[in-house]
């Protein structure tokens, strides 16, 4: 792990790395780590310049007081690229909440990618019983602390037969979320809430995209996938198998090897 500063964005971000070549930039979503993508840093790193960032208040990234917002997410990431002098075009994969910081990347800094992969996400704003969900969330978060947000998540974000088979990825994944601070949860819910419908986005979307779904998603139906993969020119969809919300944690060597083939694309395109 290494800590960059990032005096203009007011708050220091950990990130992790690993080999080199075309930079594919990985956003973890909520309330998660950059500790979700250790199986992409080991296991795509003779492929690409791996590069996984805490993002503002979570894991060893500065715990800095909100509202945060999707935009907000989005500098913050260039503000790391620039840090790390990377002004060539990136891949970005968002999951989940990174979908969501994505999609706003692309309308801010279109011109800094390569290529989209998006996983476990949605393009449609939150719905009036969702955005209430988040108020809720948030006082059981003040309430309670991270740890009763790490419960009430831990059971929607993987698929049933993971939390039935592999007590090991629970745990791990209990751990990951157990290092976001309160204030990351509370920014991250209000970012989530208050975030635009990107649905108008997608039809502008030009460059070569990847979604990757999870089969047994308990949070976002594979749907909403399809949906958007209809709706950006050009894009591609594949079904991770034995998988739910962390698809790349839950079946690494399907997620991996659909990434593989992408990059391997993408460069002949380039």
């Amino acid at each position: 792990m290494t800590t960059l500063n990032l005096p203009q964005r007011g708050f220091s971000m950990a990130y992790s790395e690993a080999g080199k070549g075309l930079p594919l930039l990985f956003v973890h979503g909520y309330p998660l780590t950059r500790q979700l993508w250790e199986p992409q840093l080991t296991g795509l790193a003779d492929v690409a310049h791996v590069l996984a960032p805490d993002l503002r208040g979570h894991g060893a990234s500065q715990a800095v007081p909100g509202p945060y917002n999707m935009d907000m997410f989005a500098a913050d990431l260039v503000a790391f690229l620039d840090a790390l002098g990377i002004y060539q075009k990136v891949v970005l994969c968002g999951l989940s909440m990174g979908g969501y910081i994505a999609f706003a990347f692309y309308r801010k800094y279109a011109a800094r990618l390569a290529g989209l992969i998006l996983t476990a996400t949605r393009a449609v704003a939150d719905m009036p019983q969702a955005r209430l969900a988040r108020d809720q969330s948030a006082e059981l978060a003040r309430q309670q602390g991270v740890t009763a947000i790490v419960e009430s998540m831990l059971p929607k974000l993987l698929s049933p037969a993971t939390l039935q088979n592999c007590p090991d990825l629970v745990e791990q994944t209990r751990q990951i979320m157990a290092a976001v601070s309160l204030q990351g949860i509370l920014g991250d819910l209000v970012a989530m809430k208050e975030r635009p419908d990107s649905t108008p986005t997608l039809a502008q979307i030009r460059i070569p995209t990847l979604l990757l779904p999870g089969a047994s998603d308990q949070i976002i139906p594979l749907a909403e996938a399809q949906a958007i993969q209809a709706a950006i020119q050009g894009s591609l969809l594949e079904v991770i198998p034995d998988s739910g919300h962390l698809t790349n944690l839950e079946n690494p060597a399907a997620f991996n090897a659909a990434i593989r083939t992408f990059l391997q694309n993408l460069r002949y395109e380039e």
